[in-house]
């Protein structure tokens, strides 16, 4: 199993540099559309495949993960969750502009360079956005809510005809009408919340909801196996991603020349934020190695860097976790997907680069409070951006907010390719991180949910070794669990532990024997039964000699 995963690690990272090197070959020979859609085609239906699996990914992994915990040690994972998103993103916009703002890599020359830019400023506001993602965490059709998220739009309608009283001109101004309209986009939030409250429940319902709890269970097992198997076409799609983004880039030296300054300032800045910010808060709480912790998250970075798409590189995050870090499932299962959704360290840090980046080709001098109002709204609008490849309609809310010119961000698009495929590592770095602090923050508390599940389990087994005239026995769903290494760590302190909780029981001695023996390894589900069948059988034997 180690040589697999280090052979798919192997392979992931060569696809990367293959595809970067396959690209700067092919450019030359300017192949045709035709052939560019060919170099492009596997990317695509890879890009398509992994989409079509995050729908039931999400949905089997939030539930099955909050029906395990209690609902107190819910509602303490999110609010971890929400401080640690919002605290991470403000730091990475702050480092974005402390560097932007000392390197100043805009400089007003290039525009001379560069040419005008296309883009139009847009009548969306920060607040528009912000309240946006609102009315997306509350659908009112769930069904809706897994192809179309609410998006505000201001549409013109007829123009309003104004006479100047003095000069009698007449001039012709514009009106917008705020309207909500649908974007044929998955609406990842709205599930999560919908997904959060429905496995809250099952969970507050506890044995009355087994049932349902074990399908989702088995379900997440599913959609994780069928994953594992699609992650071996993964090193093909990313090659194929790669070279067709190479092979389209416009221009590639002169803008690169031309941009050198930006790039690095943005590079370092994501260096600076992935490198030291979070490996430092990680170790300042968790008190273990940050960089072995980042050599276990290698294949999932390198997924993130050839894909620019924090989604799709959510099956390789949660097994880069769960297999290699030892983190606890029901932690990665709700950290990560909404962490996918809300958080985006390293687009903050990006916008807000970009956009003062702008204000220094215009030569406009940015006050404090522009500044403030900067690291304010790239925070926001860097929330509602999504987990899909990132575009730049968040920083043109940004620019508007401010009265920046939006037209000159066409520009950065040359450039885009690669510091979109960085900053997507770094998101992902920091769910990652993410997940680990809160794995460490709330490991006493999953114990202590593990400990009274294994009890809850004893006393079942105690009433069946009470009534041996009763012919079922008692069906657990621990294995299940334990097929899907569900907290695998703290189960195994939890039973190091629990022989202590154990005696406080009463139970039959012939019970508490066969319990001795089977505290290490955790007997499978046909070795419990075997089990409980003998410990019936000596029980009537015995029963029958009194």
């Amino acid at each position: 199993m180690g040589m697999k995963k280090d052979l798919l690690l192997v392979l992931t990272i060569e696809s990367v540099v293959l595809g970067v090197v396959l690209g700067f070959v092919i450019r030359p020979f300017n192949p045709s559309n035709d052939t560019i859609s060919l170099i492009g085609f596997p990317g695509e239906i890879f890009m398509q495949i992994v989409e079509m699996m995050i729908l039931p990914l999400i949905m089997s992994s939030v539930i099955s993960a909050l029906a395990q915990v209690r609902a107190r040690d819910a509602r303490r994972i999110g609010i971890v969750t929400i401080i640690y998103y919002m605290t991470t993103t403000f730091l990475s916009t702050f480092t974005g502009i402390i560097l932007v703002s000392s390197i100043h890599p805009g400089d007003p020359e290039l525009i001379h360079e560069l040419g005008e830019g296309t883009l139009e400023n847009t009548a969306l506001s920060t607040l528009d956005t912000f309240l946006d993602q609102i009315r997306n965490m509350f659908p009112e059709n769930i069904i809706q809510a897994t192809f179309q998220q609410v998006q505000t739009e201001y549409m013109p309608i007829k123009p309003a005809r104004v006479r100047n009283s003095t000069s009698m001109n007449i001039t012709t101004e514009v009106l917008h009408k705020q309207t909500l309209t649908y974007t044929n986009e998955m609406n990842v939030l709205g599930l999560i919340v919908f997904c959060s409250g429905f496995g809250i429940i099952l969970s507050i319902l506890g044995d009355q909801a087994r049932l349902m709890i074990n399908f989702f269970i088995v379900l997440d097992a599913i959609i994780m196996r069928w994953i594992s198997a699609l992650m071996w076409c993964y090193p093909i799609g990313i090659l194929s991603l790669v070279c067709k983004n190479i092979i389209d880039i416009d221009n590639l030296t002169e803008t690169a020349q031309a941009l050198a300054m930006y790039v690095v300032t943005v590079i370092c800045g994501l260096m600076i934020h992935s490198l030291l910010t979070l490996p430092l808060l990680y170790f300042l709480v968790t008190k273990k190695s940050p960089f072995a912790f980042m050599t276990g998250m290698l294949q999932a970075l390198a997924t993130a860097f050839g894909t620019a798409s924090s989604g799709a590189t959510l099956p390789v995050t949660f097994r880069a976790l769960e297999e290699n870090l030892k983190i606890d499932r029901r932690v990665t299962r709700f950290v990560l997907p909404l962490g996918a959704t809300i958080t985006m360290d390293g687009t903050a840090l990006y916008e807000a680069v970009a956009v003062i980046f702008i204000a220094q080709l215009h030569n406009i001098k940015l006050s404090l409070m522009d500044l403030v109002t900067i690291s304010i709204t790239t925070t926001v609008a860097s929330i509602g951006s999504g987990s899909v490849p990132a575009g730049l309609d968040t920083i043109v809310i940004v620019l508007t907010t401010v009265g920046l010119p939006a037209k000159d961000l066409s520009l950065l698009l040359t450039v885009d390719w690669l510091l979109d495929r960085i900053r997507t590592s770094v998101n992902v770095l920091g769910d990652s991180f993410g997940a680990g602090i809160i794995h460490h923050l709330t490991r006493s508390s999953l114990l202590e949910a593990d400990t009274d599940e294994l009890i809850r389990q004893i006393r079942e087994d105690i009433d069946i070794l009470n009534n041996p005239h009763q012919d079922t026995l008692p069906i657990s769903h621990h294995s299940v669990q334990s097929t899907i290494q569900n907290t695998q760590n703290s189960m195994q302190v939890g039973l190091r532990s629990f022989f202590k909780i154990f005696k406080n029981f009463q139970a039959p001695h012939i019970y508490s024997k066969s319990a001795r023996a089977s505290f290490a390894p955790v007997p499978n589900e046909e070795e419990r039964k075997a089990l409980l069948k003998e410990s019936i059988a000596l029980n009537k034997s015995e029963t029958h000699i009194v």
